[in-house]
Order: C-alpha cells, then sequence, then structure tokens
C-alpha cells in the first residue's frame, strides 16, 4: 500500500470518526426538547437528560473535527483548497452550528427564566440540525458530482444544493444523526427514558429509510449519485441498508448496545461510500472525471515528515477517546452527576 492510499484512509477515518462521535453529539441536541426530562423533573435533578448522555464527551468529539482539517490542510492542500472555496457557505454553516450549540448547551443552565430556558433550547436544537444538513448536504454533493469552471476549479451555486438528490440526502443525514443520538441516550440513560429513545430511535430509522430509498431510486433513474466505482458502491449501500436495518431490529427488542453498534456503522459508512465509489478521485464533476489523488495530494518529502507526527498524534486521539468512555461508562444518574 503506498503512502498516498495510506493518508486517504487516514483522512477517512476521521471523517468517519467525527461522522460517528460528532453526529450522536448533534442528535442528542437535536432530540433533547423530546428526550429531556420534564420541568419538574428537571428542578429537582438538576439535569436535562439527553444533555446528560453526551455532556462529558460532546466537546472532545470535535477533536475528530480538527484532526481531519489539518490532515486535509497538510497532506491534501489542492483538496482543501478547492473544497473549502466551493463548499464555503456549508462549511460556514457548521461551523456556526458547531459555536451556537456548544455555548447554548453550557449556558441553559445558567438561566432562570422559562424564555430565556427556550431560547437556549431552541440554539440548542439549531446547534444540532444545521451541522446535520450541511454534513449531508456535501455528502450529497460529493456523491453527485460538482460544477467544474474552464480555469479547473470547482464551484457550488444554488442551484447545485437545491435538486432533489442532494436534498434527499440532507435529509437523510439528519434523521440518521438523530436515530443515532436516539440510540446514544438509550444506551447512556435511566430504562423508562431508555424506553423512549428506543421508540423515537426506531420512528426515526423508518425515515431514513424513505428517504434513503428516494435518493436511490433518484440515482437508479439517473438524477442520484455518478459513482466511480460501482461494485465498490453497491456493496457499500448494502452494507448500509444491513446496518440500518439491524439498529432497528436490535431497538425494537431493547438491545442498546447492539443497536448502537449498528448506527455507528450506518453513519461511518456514508464517508466510505465517498471514498470507495471515487477512488481514486476525490472530487468528480457531473460529467464523470474529476481530482484524483495524485493531484490532490502533497509531495513524498512532505508526507514522510506528517508520518512522524502522525505516529505520535493518532494514537493519542485514540487513546483519549478510549478513556474517556471508561471514565464515563455507565447510565447518566447512577455514577455520575448532572453536568449541564
Amino acid at each position: 500500500m503506498s503512502l498516498e492510499t495510506v493518508w486517504l484512509a487516514l483522512l477517512g477515518l476521521l471523517l468517519a470518526g467525527y461522522f460517528v462521535l460528532g453526529g450522536y453529539d448533534y442528535g442528542a441536541q437535536m432530540l433533547h426538547p423530546f428526550l429531556g426530562r420534564d420541568g419538574q423533573e428537571e428542578k429537582r435533578t438538576g439535569g436535562n437528560a439527553a444533555l446528560d448522555a453526551i455532556a462529558p464527551f460532546f466537546l472532545g468529539n470535535e477533536v475528530w473535527l480538527v484532526a481531519f482539517a489539518g490532515v486535509m490542510f497538510g497532506a491534501f492542500p489542492h483538496l482543501e483548497g478547492t473544497l473549502l472555496s466551493g463548499m464555503y457557505p456549508l462549511i460556514v454553516a457548521i461551523l456556526a452550528g458547531l459555536v451556537l450549540g456548544n455555548a447554548a448547551v453550557q449556558l441553559r443552565r445558567r438561566s432562570h427564566s422559562a424564555r430565556g430556558r427556550r431560547t437556549w433550547d431552541a440554539l440548542i436544537v439549531f446547534g444540532g440540525v444545521v451541522p446535520a444538513v450541511a454534513w449531508g448536504l456535501i455528502v450529497g454533493l460529493l456523491l453527485h458530482g460538482v460544477p467544474r469552471r474552464a480555469d479547473g476549479s470547482f464551484h457550488i451555486g444554488f442551484g447545485d444544493v437545491f435538486t432533489p438528490f442532494v436534498l434527499a440526502c440532507g435529509a437523510t443525514t439528519v434523521l440518521l444523526f438523530a436515530a443515532h443520538g436516539a440510540t446514544f441516550v438509550a444506551l447512556r440513560s435511566e430504562p423508562r427514558l431508555a424506553a423512549r429513545a428506543r421508540q423515537l430511535g426506531a420512528k426515526l430509522l423508518v425515515g431514513v429509510a424513505a428517504t434513503g430509498a428516494l435518493a436511490l431510486l433518484l440515482t437508479l433513474f439517473g438524477a442520484g449519485a455518478s459513482m466511480t466505482n460501482r461494485a465498490s458502491s453497491a456493496v457499500i449501500a448494502v452494507l448500509l441498508v444491513a446496518a440500518l436495518a439491524a439498529a432497528w431490529w436490535y431497538l425494537s427488542r431493547g438491545h442498546n448496545v447492539l443497536a448502537f453498534a449498528a448506527t455507528c456503522a450506518a453513519t461511518a459508512l456514508p464517508v466510505l461510500l465517498v471514498g470507495a465509489g471515487h477512488y481514486p478521485y476525490l472530487l468528480i464533476t457531473d460529467a464523470g472525471a474529476g481530482l484524483d489523488i495524485d493531484h490532490a495530494i502533497t509531495d513524498d518529502a512532505t508526507l514522510k515528515i506528517l508520518s512522524g507526527f502522525g505516529i505520535l498524534v493518532i494514537p493519542t486521539i485514540l487513546a483519549y477517546q478510549f478513556w474517556s468512555w471508561w471514565a464515563f461508562r455507565g447510565r447518566t444518574g447512577q455514577r455520575h452527576p448532572s453536568y449541564f
């Protein structure tokens, strides 16, 4: 395996890890008005169940996004320059959602009025929905292909975003992240709330199946994804369907751990679909050609220098993640106090 392929795999791993870990953050934020405790119970216990489930992790999960951006800047500078400039409005929407959502989660409890708390609640939901929608639109654009100007640069216009396939991908991602968040809340919460979260998560997965089927139909009729490697794409699509079906099955039968493993796979597989389905291209146009790995990656000397840092940084990130999960294992309210 070449060094270029290793770095491409690392880029995909970091983005997939962020989808898995950041995805349940976004989902819990979107669902916290429905899965949080009622007003009297929250006043008595001092916390909100859905937010308490993600509290020990939600800032640490952003490290995966930072690492992904760092790898893209360092190892794939031509991809970074093309992708960020072409999708600038969507990137700004993601960052705005992250900042407002994180601030609202931490400041919500400081509000002593019902009106103030409703404002923070709206911002928390906003901070979950907007990044999820934006990431779904980006995935849809990457799958479909983006227009290329005469000078070789890529450009995304409103007409490219507001197409049935790209919008279906955005809706699918929102529902998938919400179902992932509901499954995580079920895994972390006391039995009564876990049962409510499982019911809501199962319903959301039905919605994921519906919007995903729409995206698939559009692809079959030539108005959806433009895949370079159709065999690999078909295999990954089947795995995605199997993961969603398994998640629904396990949620319906109260197997929280297995259901969460299935939604983790479902949130990671779209990244693999983009990477493996288009390889060796990282960006494709709607005509089928595009920016391949040889033109996107930096030179070998820089990759070797970066590899030395990667050997130290990546294991550190993984060790921190495993430690935080071990330290804060168990259901909220049993081993750990309320955070928000």
